[in-house]
């Protein structure tokens, strides 16, 4: 009997998290290009993308960052339904608990986990923090970057498979680069 291995399996089943990120990303691009969405709601997704990372960090577990992926899920999911419920500030104040959890649990080194990783978070607030005071098409410019530049970040993280599961990355990185370069286009054409 052959025994099967990641290379030995056909093409789609290897590549199902970037697939998976398209479909999530086109979904989030359409919502966006049909009104359903705006600047700011986009910025929660950068924003998640971020806690992701961090919180990973912060608990030192990258096999946790589908689970987190959830919990933002859920929380965005209540914001859209609940009303007076920001998922922003949610995802922003379990961020600095995490961060308190990881200092306190001495997850401070490596430099590329918890610090690295909160510094980003902190670039991500203000990316939404400012996204949230301009109007369109800068609004959705500057999220868009925010997504591209984090798209990156999934890259260098797949690469180095450091901080979360390599699947996470290759997910995030599909969906961000989708939704960055599809917010980007529909904002300057609007």
């Amino acid at each position: 009997m052959t025994a099967i291995t990641p290379r030995s399996r056909p093409w789609l089943l290897r590549r199902w998290p970037a697939l998976a990120g398209l479909a999530f990303g086109g979904a989030l691009a359409l919502a966006f290009a049909r009104g359903f969405s705006d600047s700011a709601e986009v910025a929660q997704v950068l924003t998640a993308a971020g806690f992701v990372y961090l919180s990973a960090a912060a608990l030192g577990r990258p096999s946790l960052a589908w689970p987190l992926f959830g919990v933002t899920f859920v929380l965005i999911g209540a914001g859209a339904l609940i009303d007076g419920f920001d998922p922003f500030w949610a995802l922003v104040v379990l961020a600095i608990v995490l961060v308190v959890v990881g200092v306190v649990r001495g997850a401070i080194r490596p430099p590329w986990g918890l610090p690295l990783q909160a510094a980003a978070m902190a670039a991500i607030i203000g990316i939404a923090l400012v996204v949230a005071a301009l109007g369109q098409p800068w609004a959705g410019v500057l999220v868009g970057l925010g997504l591209l530049g984090h798209a990156a970040w999934d890259a260098r993280h797949l690469r180095a498979r450091r901080v979360v599961a390599p699947s996470m990355a290759e997910f995030c990185c599909a969906l961000d680069a989708l939704l960055g370069v599809a917010v980007i286009g529909m904002s300057v054409a609007a």
